[in-house]
């Protein structure tokens, strides 16, 4: 057997906890697949007594990761700090310069830098492997990476948040809103203090962009994604979309289109015969859809110690077998510039909840603004007017759109709200068929 394979750990929170436990746990059985012991080494974190309820003993403890990453008798460093600066991407950048491989659960890091830096490992012999920083333990890295190289990927879509999944998948079931499940989510620890990140959707977005990068042999491009998130779903449009034969979850959609590559995460109207549709709760999904292969879709937990902690493990088993693959699948100075797709540009059909002022000739200016705008609508809906009037005098009004374009939409909905019918802000929620 080879000698054995020295690991570095940075940041011991409860993925790089359960990594550690996982690692000693089943040492014989890792050491038989990888053809080679693999060993923690070295450790790094912010406060050294905490109790973490796992043995360090013989690691070698650093207060500076980035030390850390220095030092030449460490094979691979394993970064779980999280963040797009300081400390993590330092340590990344150094390990890198010293041609040592590095594994990391960090989207937001490989979001922001991903290109420099897969250009900065090939400059030293190197690689970054981030299964983990997508999609918790379903393995849609590797799939994109390595298993459908075969195939022209044409669309990636998936459930990339389990704490927006969950809220979604309570209001939906319970009738609460969303207020009431955001508190249920941060009391059972799937939501942050500060949850801005989750709910109002760069977790996704973070998440897509690497997606689409792997996908369409692009690089990195995460301030072209378009973001909404899921703090304006009331418990209203959850039961419209059920009586229409829907199911709201917050997409992450990467797709080619005539006008360039598509990057959007939004709250979406997904069919409920979808497999996407039947998800629930803090489980994740991603749907390929590629050609020769057609559709295959990815389920399973998306987050959690555990969960993340086996993405990073098969990380590391993978490059103690030696299999180092270019950080985004192909050597950077080949990846594409992508060509950024326009919001404005994207085609499907739209759910409009407009609040409108019951009054004379408010239906039919709603009506005249999207005509002139050659808008179609497939149905309009007014949902228990009477139980549902406000205090002001108005009326949830639903519309549902045929085909159209984001542009005409948002026109049309600028307009109406000039016109001075409106009681409140409208809701715009994509209908994916």
């Amino acid at each position: 057997m080879a000698d054995a394979l020295r690991i570095g750990i940075a940041g011991l929170g409860t993925v790089g906890a359960a990594t550690i436990r996982i690692l000693a746990n089943a040492a014989n059985e890792l050491a038989g697949r990888a053809g080679r012991p693999i060993v923690v080494t070295a450790v790094s974190a912010r406060d050294r007594a905490k109790d973490r309820g796992i043995d360090l003993s013989g690691m070698v403890w650093y207060d500076d990761p980035v030390e850390m990453a220095c030092r030449h008798d460490i094979d691979i460093v394993v970064e779980l700090m999280g963040g797009s600066e300081g400390t993590a991407r330092a340590m990344v950048e150094a390990a890198l310069d010293h041609g040592t491989a590095v594994v990391t659960a960090n989207k937001a890091l490989l979001a922001k830098h991903g290109p420099d830096l897969a250009r900065r490992a090939e400059s030293h012999g190197t690689t970054i492997a981030f299964e983990a920083a997508a999609a918790g333990g379903i393995p849609v890295i590797k799939a994109l990476r390595e298993a459908l190289v075969g195939n022209n990927i044409r669309r990636v879509s998936g459930i990339l948040n389990g704490t927006c999944n969950y809220i979604l998948s309570r209001m939906e079931a319970e009738g609460l809103d969303f207020q009431q499940c955001l508190k249920a989510a941060q009391e059972l620890g799937y939501a942050e203090a500060d949850p801005t990140f989750d709910i109002e959707g760069y977790d996704t977005a973070h998440k897509l962009a690497l997606l689409t990068a792997l996908a369409f042999g692009t690089e990195v491009d995460g301030d072209a994604v378009y973001v909404e998130g899921i703090s304006g779903v009331t418990p209203l449009d959850l039961e419209m979309a059920e009586e229409l034969g829907f199911r709201i979850k917050l997409l992450g959609v990467a797709e080619r289109t005539g006008a360039g590559i598509e990057q959007r995460v939004h709250p979406t109207m997904v069919s409920r015969s979808s497999q996407l549709a039947g998800v629930m709760g803090v489980t994740n999904a991603v749907a390929i859809d590629a050609d020769p292969v057609g559709t295959i879709t990815l389920v399973g937990p998306g987050a959690g110690g555990g969960a993340t902690a086996s993405a990073v493990v098969g990380d590391i088993v993978d490059l103690a077998r030696g299999n180092r693959v270019a950080t985004f699948g192909r050597p950077s100075n080949e990846l594409d510039k992508p060509i950024r797709a326009p919001m404005q540009r994207h085609e499907g059909g739209y759910y409009i909840r407009l609040q409108v002022m019951d009054r004379p000739g408010a239906a039919a200016i709603i009506a005249t603004r999207m005509a002139e705008r050659g808008i179609s609508l497939e149905s309009i809906l007014q949902k228990g007017r009477d139980a549902r009037r406000t205090a002001n005098g108005s009326v949830p009004v639903i519309l549902i759109t045929y085909a159209t374009t984001e542009l005409l939409i948002r026109n049309a909905v600028a307009a109406i709200a000039e016109d001075g019918v409106l009681d409140g802000p409208p809701q715009v929620i994509r209908i994916e068929r």
